[in-house]
């Protein structure tokens, strides 16, 4: 596949989630960002802004199994993962595979769980594969894990262990939309057009097959990174770990996050190289997430946010 298939075939894939999720251009094209490099995503916004019904969206569009865990205090780790139960008639046990043995997994309000529960996916995050009583079984090679949490709402929620925040490619904000496009959402409530009619009739077509998939990860191969580029990524991670408004910067994955999330993000623009606005324009999901400001500067109002802008201008562009 060339880049100019990849480009029609990414169009094709727009428009149809384009017929149930109003605006959020920049939050599904990061989500796809997620898709084309086989990670997870965090995704993070208050009720109502279809952060579920974008994850649905996506599967159903891309052709995947989609399994949905709601994430409550009371949920163990073998409600994520599955169990071996005894099965009397052929006495012996057999295995109740968890949602987790699916394509695509929506783990919704994931802060609602304690730790342990949460690093039930750590395993298969990582590894996509899961261990049930010493037995350990592969997922499906597109497992993929879009998280959700409420970013305003801390009773009764647990804070996200920094190694599986770690885990996760992208945090991808999801905002109010603008007003034409809530006016928009208003009116087609109102009739048949809704986008959850929409997506619950099947009138959201399958764009890609497993195969396609495929083969649109492997043409970002055909996207160039400049090594000065490649040093310029390099450069702006380590400075996070030495700036003084910050406690703890961003590993090694957080550059690989940020080389291939650039990488895919220069493709969907239809561009066949990085440049530093690729950079720039996902240095924020990818490494927001993954730093821990110092107690006085948080006391003094900084913002990670901010403290990554100014990173960005201080390491040199490349020409």
């Amino acid at each position: 596949m060339n880049l100019d298939q990849f480009q029609a075939a990414i169009e094709r894939v727009t428009g149809e989630i384009g017929k149930v999720i109003i605006g959020q251009q920049d939050a599904i094209r990061q989500s796809l960002v997620v898709i084309l490099t086989n990670q997870h995503a965090l995704i993070e916004g208050v009720p109502g802004l279809a952060k579920t019904l974008l994850a649905r969206t996506l599967a159903r569009v891309l052709g995947c199994e989609f399994n949905r865990i709601q994430f409550t205090p009371d949920l163990m780790p073998a409600d994520i993962t599955g169990t071996n139960v005894f099965n009397l008639q052929r006495n012996e046990f057999s295995l109740i595979k968890g949602p987790v043995f699916t394509a695509f997994l929506l783990a919704d309000e994931i802060n609602r769980a304690p730790a342990k529960t949460q690093s039930a996916l750590l395993q298969a995050m990582q590894e996509r594969t899961v261990t049930i009583d010493r037995e350990t079984h592969s997922l499906s090679p597109n497992f993929t894990v879009f998280a959700t949490q409420n970013p305003i709402e801390s009773e009764g929620t647990y804070p996200l262990p920094e190694a599986q925040k770690d885990r996760f490619m992208l945090k991808i904000p999801m905002t109010w939309p603008q007003r034409e496009e809530e006016l928009d959402l208003a009116r087609r409530s109102l009739d048949e057009h809704a986008p959850e009619a929409v997506l619950r009739r099947g009138e959201v077509r399958q764009c890609l097959s497993t195969a396609d998939l495929a083969e649109l990860r492997a043409a970002l191969q055909l996207v160039q990174v400049s090594e000065q580029l490649v040093e310029y990524v390099v450069e702006a991670v380590r400075r996070t770990r030495t700036d003084d408004s910050v406690l703890v910067g961003a590993g090694p994955r957080a550059t690989q996050a940020l080389l291939a999330g650039s990488r895919a993000w220069a493709a969907l623009a239809g561009r066949d190289f990085v440049s530093p606005d690729d950079v720039r324009a996902m240095a924020s999901p990818a490494l927001e997430h993954r730093l821990l400001l110092r107690p006085e500067s948080e006391l003094e109002g900084v913002r990670t946010g901010e403290v990554l802008d100014r990173i960005l201008h201080e390491v040199p562009v490349p020409r």
